[in-house]
């Protein structure tokens, strides 16, 4: 190991020689920023593309898991707003049972033809989204647990399915009220 201190090539006592020069260019390393050495095996597009495709085996997929979360979470919403599909249906109810009267119907057959029908049919309706809904989230919630033990869905998955759970719980509570008539009674004419 050498010791002496030697000048700056730019310092004005220095005297440098071209051969100096030279010794100190090749001393040290290429200025090239665009040189770069790799310490390791170099990865070409394709193992660069394997590894990306190990990376996605290795995390699994939640796409169907968060949509079915996402639907289990939109049916109670439509059960307990009501839909069009419960309307058709309640329309269809309220033709059929006038349909149906004959013209010396006393008014208590009028009204369960053209009130009580058709609240029975929205309350079905309603009830089947809300039972879809129920079903779909409990079904999102419970699939990790008969899969692989690492798997797990997202928190957000998770919340949206236990909201799911919960608007179609509500909306088998109000089918139930509202088709066995505890919710309101059906209204009786007098005599």
């Amino acid at each position: 190991m050498d010791t002496t201190k030697t000048p700056a090539p730019n310092a004005p006592e220095a005297e440098t020689t071209p051969a100096d020069l030279a010794k100190t260019e090749n001393d040290q390393p290429a200025g090239d920023p665009t040189d770069v050495e790799l310490t390791g095996e170099e990865l070409d597009d394709g193992e660069l593309a394997e590894d990306q495709d190990e990376a996605e085996a290795a995390e699994p997929g939640h796409v169907g898991s968060a949509a079915s979360a996402i639907v289990a979470a939109g049916l109670g919403v439509v059960a307990l707003s009501g839909s069009w599909v419960a309307g058709i249906v309640s329309e269809r109810a309220s033709v059929t049972g006038r349909l149906e009267l004959s013209q010396g119907a006393d008014a208590n057959a009028q009204i369960a033809a053209q009130f009580a029908d058709p609240w029975h049919a929205t309350a079905m309706v309603n009830g089947v989204f809300s039972a879809l809904a129920l079903i779909i989230a409990t079904f999102v919630l419970a699939l990790p647990a008969f899969s692989t033990p690492e798997r797990t869905l997202p928190t957000w998955v998770r919340s949206v399915s236990w909201a799911g759970i919960a608007l179609g719980a509500l909306g088998v509570l109000l089918f139930v009220l509202m088709y066995f008539d505890l919710l309101l009674t059906i209204p009786k004419a007098a005599g």
